[in-house]
Formats: C-alpha cells, structure tokens, sequence
C-alpha cells in the first residue's frame, strides 16, 4: 500500500480518537513507532495535543533519554513520565515487562482519567499483536476483552472479528469497560515506518543506527533489548537491510518475554 494511504487512514483513526473520547494519551517509548506517531498526530490534528506518556523503569538507555528531553522540547509535548519499579537483575518478560510497566501504566490510566490510549503496535510486529483491532476496549481487570453490543456483554476477544476489518468504529464498548486502546499503524509494515521517517526528516533515537557493527532494530529497556549485527549506519541502509533480511524483528528482545504464551500472560495482565 502507498505511504499516502497508510498515513492517510492512520490520520483518520487519531481523528476519529479525539472527536470520540474525552480524555485521549500516547504511549511514547522514544522508539522508531511511537515517535512516528507523535508526527502523525501533530498532521492529524495539527499539534500533539494529547498528553505523552512514557512508562520510565529508571533503566532506559542514557540515548533515550537525551533523545526524550530534545523530542519532548521540540514539540513542545505535554509529557508525563510514570515512574515504575524494577529489579536490575531480572530480565524476565513477566517480571519487568509485566509486574514492572504494566502497573505502572494502570496507575497512570487511574490517575489522569484516560479513556482511550494511543499505541504504536502494528500487526506484522509480533503473531498476537497481528490479532488486535484499531479500537479494542479493556475490561476494568484491564483484561483484552471484546463488548459485543448487540449481546449486552463481553464475548472472548480472539473469537470476536467484529473491529478487524478497515473502516469499523465503535465508541460505545459498554459499561464495564475501563478503557480503549487505539491503534493507528497497525496496517504499518516495519519499512513503512522507516519510509515515513526519511519523508518527514523525523529525528530518530541514534541507537538505532550501527556503532561498531552493532545496532537496535527493536527498543526497550536495557534488561530486555540487546544489539544486532548491523553495519547500517543511516535510513537508506536500514531500509536495504530490512529487504534482504528474515530475521524477525524484535528478535533483539529477551526471548522468554517473545514467545507466544508469555506475551498471551502479558496481554491478560494489560500489557501494551
């Protein structure tokens, strides 16, 4: 699909966002989606006027942080940065990714009052992300359920297509929602959104570009992310890369936290 449209429906969904809920946040993990969604809201609505939310565990890499400060300036982004807890030790998917930013961003969703949450997944990222909705509502156990409206209650979300198909909204998920998590990219391939970053001359977190024949394909904290083998150096050469490459692309990941049970156990537990 053409840059032009997959941006073009992405505007449509952060639009749709803010014209159907009250109190709208972005996750914003300073990585190579998350920021360009941040660009895509400023095209959308003309600025980032949602808040910006980053889920800090105190163990992000010293670039990202930089990276954050001069981002979040530059845009002049309301940004809101929720501390969570984690053991320095344990780089279990569960234990940091789970116990660790997950209630972290269940706190920040109870303090501020958010309804709906911006998230930067896209669904050739990983198998269980290739089974989420653009609109997809959690429970008030922030439980990955699906209202069907018709039936007056919940229904199990992987047998529910009702939101997969292009061009469906729904804003009335039902009572017993706690909120919804929206998706604009998730029609995004990981080239798309390299391609859209050398359109828009988007400053991009430097760790993402080769030192020394190593490179992160794929952000996180320091417990759970680690290098490639990569000699590219600029968006050029990322974008050859990826066309040349099998390799899975957040194989740069803590393994036990990519397998498909454990990220099934992180999206019971609310996890992004």
């Amino acid at each position: 699909m053409p840059l032009g449209e997959l941006v073009s429906k992405s505007v449509w969904i952060i639009r749709e966002a803010n014209a159907q809920f009250k109190n709208v946040g972005i996750l914003w993990s300073m990585g190579k989606d998350s920021t360009s969604m941040l660009y895509l809201a400023r095209q959308a609505l003309g600025n980032v006027k949602f808040p910006v939310i980053h889920i800090d565990n105190g163990n992000e890499f010293p670039e990202s942080y930089e990276y954050r400060d001069k981002v979040a300036e530059a845009l002049g982004l309301n940004l809101i940065v929720e501390k969570s807890r984690i053991k320095h030790d344990d780089i279990s998917g569960i234990s940091c990714c789970g116990a660790n930013k997950t209630d972290a961003l269940k706190n920040v969703i109870k303090k501020e009052g958010f309804d709906a949450i911006i998230v930067s997944i896209r669904w050739d990222e990983h198998g269980i992300r290739g089974m989420e909705r653009y609109f997809s509502p959690r429970d008030r156990e922030f439980k990955w359920n699906v209202y069907n409206p018709d039936k007056g209650r919940f229904g199990e979300a992987l047998q529910d297509s009702e939101f997969v198909n292009w061009g469906i909204t729904v804003s009335d998920f039902g009572e017993n929602v706690n909120h919804v998590r929206i998706h604009p990219i998730l029609h995004w391939r990981e080239a798309d959104v390299w391609n859209f970053i050398k359109e828009r001359d988007i400053p991009i977190n430097p760790l993402y570009f080769s030192v020394n024949g190593k490179r992160f394909r794929s952000l996180g904290c320091k417990s759970c992310t680690v290098a490639i083998d990569s000699s590219a150096t600029d968006i050029d050469q990322i974008i050859a890369e990826l066309e040349s490459t099998n390799r899975k692309e957040r194989e740069g990941r803590a393994q036990d936290k990519e397998e498909t049970y454990v990220m099934e156990r992180l999206r019971a537990l609310g996890y992004m």
